[in-house]
């Protein structure tokens, strides 16, 4: 990863056909842009590609969690069960949108533990959020099962997962909805932007009216629609430049995907001599984006050595136990309350009373695994000569 890594003149050619138009916005000047709708056509070739009858381009992965829970109901008093190792965008939009984050432990997956889930479900809970969280499938079908006996929607991050699938079926696709992330570090890119895709037609109409500020976009050449408000929205409107990136690299996701397989199954075998090391559980091999490769050493003691090793000799690993964006104890705003908001809003209420505290010990199970992690990014492209030095690095590692 990312998808920069292959730009060619596939990109390019998408990008001149925008700027030959003059045409940047994605909806309107029908005469200007000449039947060219990049963003609309990124957006049917993206649902054609998952399995979908829908999909909704937004802005960003961080958007595209916002627009989707705003769509499904969530606001103010409302409880959202999401993981305690994830980007702080799923959060971050769970608080925009009025609702409090509640976080649960995960399992060897490195994902959302399904026991853990059921313990957390209050007569508040009104969306679960799973992240698919580097590359690789959250236990989906049991976190589903949950959802559903409690009558609770299912909102899939799969910012990482791009590609990713579970028994044939495309991640994002078996919740009510599924978002995306398109940014700089995704294994497909458009710079910024997102995705969200569903088979709900009434879903993804209220997803389409609120990220423009609420047009209807009913047909009507020349203007966004019959210019009714259903409701108030904002935006979160992706531009065609963007689009255009997407449509090229959707077609090259694919070929990406297999040369990270290709890739991770060289670093897997380095790593494998390792003593004592164990690796991430993948619920389905063959439908891993192979984005990133996780293991586990016996414990942090021996988790830091071989880091140490590793990052002296040029190939040290992410130990996300230390990572300050992607796991809650390191999370110290959150922690912390800190807010721009004089009242102290989201986690303070109106009244000014706090509404939410965070304890950093509060998800035992999720530390200890963290602490024992390493993981590597699998690069599209990884030359020869970068290969052998982490090889060489890992050989090291292991005669310790």
């Amino acid at each position: 990863m990312p998808g920069f890594e292959v730009f060619g003149e596939e990109e390019k050619k998408e990008i001149l056909e925008v700027l030959d138009t003059g045409v940047l916005f994605r909806y309107e000047f029908p005469e200007q842009r000449r039947g060219v709708y990049k963003v609309r056509t990124f957006e049917e070739n993206f649902a054609r590609y998952c399995g979908v009858k829908h999909a909704q381009a937004v802005t960003s992965g961080t958007s595209a969690l916002k627009v989707a829970l705003t769509a499904l109901g969530v606001g103010p008093g409302d409880e959202v069960i999401t993981q305690c190792f994830t980007f702080v965008a799923t959060w971050e939009a769970i608080f925009d949108v009025g609702a409090v984050p509640v976080f649960a432990e995960v399992d060897e997956t490195l994902n959302m533990d399904p026991n853990d889930l059921e313990k957390k479900i209050t007569s508040r809970t009104k969306c679960i959020v799973p992240v698919h969280m580097l590359g690789a499938q959250a236990r989906i079908r049991e976190i589903k099962a949950i959802a559903d006996r409690h009558n609770i929607p299912v909102l899939e991050d799969t910012a990482q997962a791009a590609g990713g699938s579970l028994d044939g079926k495309r991640l994002g696709t078996f919740g009510a909805c599924g978002t995306f992330s398109f940014d700089a570090v995704k294994t497909m890119t458009t710079g910024e932007g997102g995705m969200i895709i569903t088979d709900d037609e009434k879903l993804w109409r209220d997803m389409s009216e609120y990220h423009d500020h609420g047009h209807d976009h009913v047909p009507n050449p020349g203007t966004r629609g019959g210019e009714g408000r259903n409701f108030i929205g904002f935006n979160f409107r992706m531009m065609e430049l963007q689009g255009a990136i997407g449509i090229a690299q959707l077609a090259k996701l694919d070929d990406m995907i297999s040369s990270q397989k290709k890739n991770k199954a060289a670093l897997k075998a380095a790593i494998a001599k390792i003593k004592g090391v164990t690796f991430r559980t993948i619920l389905d091999e063959q439908g891993d984006s192979a984005t990133f490769i996780g293991f586990f050493l016996p414990d942090g003691a021996k988790a830091k050595a071989v880091n140490a090793v590793l990052a002296a000799n040029g190939a040290g690993a992410i130990a996300f136990g230390a990572n300050t964006w992607h796991f809650y104890p390191k999370w110290e705003h959150l922690l912390a309350g800190s807010t721009l908001a004089k009242s102290g809003w989201p986690f303070a209420g109106p009244d000014g009373k706090r509404r939410v505290v965070y304890d950093k010990d509060a998800l035992p199970v999720s530390a200890a695994l963290m602490d024992r992690l390493l993981v590597y990014q699998v690069p599209v492209k990884l030359s020869e000569q970068r290969l052998a030095q982490m090889v060489a690095a890992l050989d090291k590692a292991a005669q310790i």
